[in-house]
């Protein structure tokens, strides 16, 4: 039996966890959460560093196929905006849920992956795809140059038109 002390701890608690779960939730018109990881060279890397850019933040891994399928695509995006990305107006950052350092590089290079990649190998334990709510891949996420969320999950023909969409009003 709850007593009126413990009925209030539970009530606050229940308040107060939904309140946080509100907080965190990866939403157009939120801030993203900031992300400091390792590079695959091992360099560190954080997401503050590119304010002021379109950033897709994609997150994939080597054993999703669908993820392998959509690389291309991406270095045909990557390739495309060179030249914003040159004028510092558009980036892409691969978070990859790999837990095997191997694999993931010999995917770099297969693709020719010439934008960020990062990971801690963590594989679904990584505390960024918690922090992200990534529960299937491929996830993908876009922020606009002050680092709120301005889509999310776009793929094919429509992640396409939104980037050529929002880097044409830059």
């Amino acid at each position: 039996m709850i007593n009126m002390k413990n009925g209030f701890k539970l009530l606050f608690f229940i308040l107060f966890s939904g309140y946080i779960t509100a907080q965190n939730k990866i939403e157009v018109g939120k801030k993203a959460p900031e992300i400091t990881m390792a590079r695959a060279d091992g360099t560190s890397f954080s997401l503050s560093s590119l304010k002021g850019k379109l950033v897709l933040i994609d997150f994939w891994a080597t054993w999703c196929t669908p993820c392998v399928e959509e690389q291309p695509q991406l270095k045909t995006m990557y390739d495309t905006y060179s030249e914003q990305i040159k004028n510092n107006q558009f980036e892409i950052v691969g978070v990859s849920l790999d837990k095997n350092k191997e694999s993931w590089q010999k995917a770099i290079d297969r693709f020719q992956i010439n934008w960020i990649q990062i990971s801690d190998l963590k594989f679904w334990k990584s505390p960024l795809a918690k922090l992200y709510e990534v529960d299937e891949l491929p996830f993908n996420v876009i922020i606009d140059g002050q680092g709120t969320i301005v889509a999310k999950n776009l793929h094919g023909k429509e992640l396409e038109d939104f980037i050529k969409k929002n880097l044409t009003l830059n």
